[in-house]
């Protein structure tokens, strides 16, 4: 994991002040979630501008050093570059910019003159900017930018967080610090002479589906090219790449896009031996040819009950790990020391097939997708505040004006990807940075460049599969069939694809949906007891109302609005609590 931070004062002639670099310096313990003994930092200073960096990474050997330095400049990389030596190529840049770069980055550049960063198009590396009577700050985290522009003193911005408690993500460039805003997909920040300025390159539009073979081909073989070229950085590492793989399609095509490319791989799948994921990613692993792990669940003894985390210590390490741009209902990837292991899954293969707000969607109708927007950002409004409804209403307005395809697509990696994605991957990538084919800034612009529809059908995905490793052209897909063979006619002597489904067992059983009354009293307890924190942005009474029962209804819910009055009541950022008991969970019989 890197951390960059830069400083750029409004009166370049003046300086900074060596008080605010002191601030700097002592806040990276705050805003970094990893021991500090595992820290390597750098700075590069001139006069009015700044870059810092830190980093838990042991060396630079696989990419760009954590400053590459140039002539009176210096350049940061935040994530992985398909081709590290591109590094060069965006230091020299005479504006700076992503688009024509590979990998899943967002980078900082500091000059004599100038101090400037930029996002990829889905923004998963978020960069945070905010500003003070004398200086501009730009940073990785969102914590140490408000830091380093508010000193010790945290301020919240209170109404951005409705969509926080809606959804448990942010639906906007907002952020829970006052003062501190996201910079949006394919954009980039640039302070010079004093002065800021946001440019912003719009996502691609959908080209109309190609209507001949020739044509299908085509743009098939444009998207494979792109996903060939993220697994380039791997021929370095010297060792297979372990893949979790299921028997679905997203990490399938990561299978097929490594067979392809000729670089060794190793599979894992956790399950049981007769589960559709286990035995389809057998026979997967098998026409490849490659190695392949199971992993058992762990089989205890039959018990009622199930000891887990106290609330407050999940809800900390979330809001630490992730900065408030999740809520403590996910379960983040804890902290373990950094393993440089080149490691893969289909995280975010949703892209390649329209995103998950389509992909939810039985009905394509214009009312229906409208709907959707409005469902996505106006979630459950009777919980909320008039000020809130109103803001998510504010926020809702310029996606309302897009077709509804091409808004719910976006949306998707805006805000799912862009947002939530970004705050929750933090935890995991203090362990290391894997390489993920399907956030490549390349793949993700090519991918938004192919019709909504075609996508939407999976008939792109299948494609690629069949393409990359034909092999597995007839192995069955685990889960739904694919979406573009339901209704599609086969002549006797050709073969459909096949689906297998998992039978259904009480294995779904989640604590954190089915908590329990003890839980469920430790819930309730924190939020009542902090309503009157929360009270600008929900509806007091109807709060009461969720936590009205002996067990939750709405247990998401409450799981968001748990984080957020755990932020506003300031037990984070500080000490982390203690002395906290587990909490018994039954099990259900």
């Amino acid at each position: 994991m890197r951390v960059y931070l830069g400083l750029a004062a409004k009166r370049p002639e003046a300086g900074l002040p060596e008080t605010v670099l002191h601030t700097v310096r002592e806040a990276i313990s705050a805003a970094f979630p990893v021991p500090p003994e595992v820290i390597r930092a750098r700075e590069w200073h001139r006069p009015g501008v700044s870059l810092f960096a830190w980093t838990n990474e042991p060396d630079d050997s696989r990419q760009p050093a954590l400053l590459h330095d140039g002539h009176d400049r210096v350049t940061g990389v935040n994530g992985h570059l398909a081709a590290p030596g591109e590094v060069g190529r965006l230091a020299d840049m005479p504006v700076l910019g992503t688009e024509a770069v590979g990998g899943c980055f967002s980078v900082f550049r500091a000059t004599g003159r100038e101090l400037s960063a930029a996002t990829a198009i889905h923004r998963v590396c978020p960069v945070y900017y905010a500003e003070t009577p004398d200086m501009h700050v730009i940073g990785s985290r969102a914590l140490l930018v408000h830091l380093a522009a508010r000193g010790e003193r945290v301020e919240w911005d209170v109404l951005a967080l409705q969509s926080l408690i809606r959804q448990g993500y942010f639906l906007s460039d907002e952020t829970p610090y006052r003062g501190v805003t996201a910079l949006p997909p394919s954009s980039a920040v640039t302070v010079a002479g004093g002065s800021r300025t946001i440019t912003r390159t719009p996502l691609p539009a959908a080209a109309p589906a190609p209507v001949s073979r020739r044509q299908k081909r085509a743009l098939i073989e444009e998207l494979a090219g792109a996903l060939l070229a993220t697994v380039e950085p791997l021929r370095a590492t010297g060792e297979p790449v372990n893949l979790a793989l299921t028997g679905g399609r997203d990490s399938r095509l990561v299978a097929a896009v490594l067979h392809a490319a000729k670089i060794p791989l190793r599979a894992t799948t956790n399950g049981l031996d007769v589960h559709p994921d286990v035995v389809v990613a057998g026979r997967i692993a098998r026409a490849l040819r490659i190695e392949h792990t199971v992993i058992p669940p762990v089989r205890a003894e039959k018990k009622d009950a199930i000891l887990v985390e106290h609330p407050l210590a999940r809800a900390y390490e979330t809001l630490r790990a992730c900065e408030g741009m999740t809520s403590a209902y996910e379960s983040v990837v804890g902290y373990l020391p950094y393993n440089a292991r080149p490691t893969m899954s289909g995280q975010s293969g949703e892209i390649l097939r329209s995103g998950g707000f389509l992909l939810l969607q039985t009905d394509l109708g214009a009312k229906a997708l409208s709907r959707r927007v409005d469902t996505t950002f106006l979630r459950d409004p009777a919980l909320f505040s008039e000020a809130a409804n109103e803001h998510a209403r504010e926020l809702a307005g310029p996606w309302r004006e897009l077709p509804g395809l091409e808004a719910l697509d976006h949306m998707y990696v805006t805000y799912k990807v862009g947002r939530w994605q970004a705050g929750a991957r933090a935890g995991a990538l203090r362990r290391g940075d894997p390489i993920w084919p399907f956030l490549d800034n390349r793949v993700v612009g090519a991918a938004l460049g192919l019709d909504q529809t075609w996508r939407l059908s999976e008939e792109v995905i299948y494609e690629l599969i069949t393409m990359f490793a034909p092999s597995l052209r007839h192995i069955p897909i685990e889960g739904k069939p694919w979406r573009f063979t339901v209704g599609r006619r086969y002549r006797p002597w050709q073969r459909r694809p096949q689906s297998l489904t998992a039978p259904k067992t009480g294995a779904g059983w989640n604590w954190r949906t089915a908590p329990g009354e003890e839980l469920t009293a430790l819930l309730r307890d924190h939020v009542l007891g902090r309503l009157d924190l929360l009270a600008p942005i929900v509806a007091p009474d109807e709060v009461r109302k969720l936590f009205a029962g002996p067990v939750l209804g709405k247990p998401t819910q409450a799981w968001h609005l748990y984080t957020v009055a755990t932020m506003l009541d300031g037990t984070y950022p500080g000490k982390a609590p203690e002395g906290l008991d587990p909490v018994r969970v039954p099990i259900p019989s």
